[in-house]
C-alpha cells in the first residue's frame, strides 16, 4: 500500500503548528497504525529529519497511552478500537489520512501528536479512590454483590483514561470519563460511604480544569474504545444534584 499522510506538526507548547504531507510507501496491511508510523520516522532519522512526536506504550489497548485522531475520529474509523489496534487493512491503497492530536483546551499539546493529559489525572486525584479500610481481597469476595451491580461496575472500569471522549467531543467535556470512574468505585459497597463526597470533588474538579459541559451528543460514547456508556453520566448527575442538595 502507498499511503499519504497529512500531520500535525508542532514544535513545543508555545510554537505555531502545521499540517505536513509524508509519504508512506510499502504498507503492509497487517501493519498497525503505529507501526506505520515507526516507520515513517524511521526514514526521517534516515533523511536527519525529527521524527514524528507520538504518544504509545503497551500497544495493546490496555494502557490509554496512544491518542490520535484519524480523519476526524478519535482512535480512528475502527469502533471499540484503539488507535495503537488499528490496522492498515482498515484504509484503502492510495488514500490520504489526517492524523492530529487530541484537541482540547485542557489537553495543551506538548510537540506534535503529544498531549499533556495531566488534568485526568487531577480529576483521579480529587476523588478517584477509596479512603476507607476494607480490608484485602478474600474480604472483598466474601461481600454479596449483586450481579447487575458486579457488571456495572465492572463495564465502568474497563476505563483506560485515554481522553477519546474529550477529543471527540465538540464541547471538550471529560463527563464519560469522570462518570466512568465514579460509576465503578460507588456502585460497590466499598466506595459507597464516600460516594456522595467523591461526586462533588471529582465533578468540581473537572470544571476547574476547563473541560466543557456535557450536551449529550453521545459522540464520546462513539469513540469510546472500551465503549462505555453515556448512562454513567446520567448516574453521575444525579449523584452530584443530591449532593449539593444536601449541604
Amino acid at each position: 500500500m502507498k499511503i499519504t499522510l497529512l500531520v500535525w506538526r508542532q514544535a513545543g507548547p508555545d510554537a505555531a503548528g502545521k499540517m505536513v504531507e509524508y509519504v508512506a510507501d510499502h504498507v503492509s496491511p497487517d501493519m498497525s497504525f503505529l507501526e506505520m508510523l515507526d516507520v515513517v520516522n524511521e526514514g526521517l532519522i534516515r533523511r536527519g529529519e525529527d521524527p514524528i512526536a507520538f504518544d504509545s506504550d503497551c500497544r495493546e489497548g490496555i494502557c490509554g497511552m496512544c491518542s490520535l485522531v484519524v480523519n476526524g475520529l478519535a482512535h480512528g474509523p475502527d469502533r471499540g478500537t484503539t488507535v495503537c489496534q488499528l490496522h492498515m487493512r482498515s484504509f484503502r491503497d492510495g488514500e490520504t489520512i489526517v492524523v492530529e492530536p487530541w484537541r482540547a483546551r485542557a489537553f495543551p499539546v506538548v510537540k506534535d501528536l503529544v498531549v499533556d493529559r495531566s488534568a485526568l489525572d487531577r480529576i483521579m486525584a480529587a476523588g478517584g479512590y477509596i479512603s476507607a479500610g476494607v480490608g484485602g481481597a478474600p474480604d472483598a469476595n466474601a461481600i454479596p454483590i449483586p450481579r447487575d451491580t458486579v457488571e456495572k461496575a465492572m463495564d465502568a472500569a474497563a476505563c483506560i483514561q485515554c481522553g477519546a471522549c474529550v477529543a471527540q467531543c465538540k464541547n471538550a467535556s471529560a463527563a464519560l470519563f469522570t462518570s466512568a470512574k465514579l460509576t465503578h468505585l460507588g456502585l460497590l459497597p466499598q466506595g459507597e460511604p464516600e460516594r456522595m463526597r467523591r461526586v462533588v470533588r471529582m465533578v468540581d474538579q473537572m470544571d476547574a480544569e476547563g473541560f466543557g459541559s456535557c450536551s449529550n451528543e453521545g459522540e464520546c460514547e462513539a469513540v469510546c474504545p472500551k465503549e462505555i456508556r453515556m448512562s454513567n453520566i446520567a448516574r453521575m448527575n444525579r449523584d452530584y444534584v443530591k449532593a449539593v442538595s444536601r449541604k
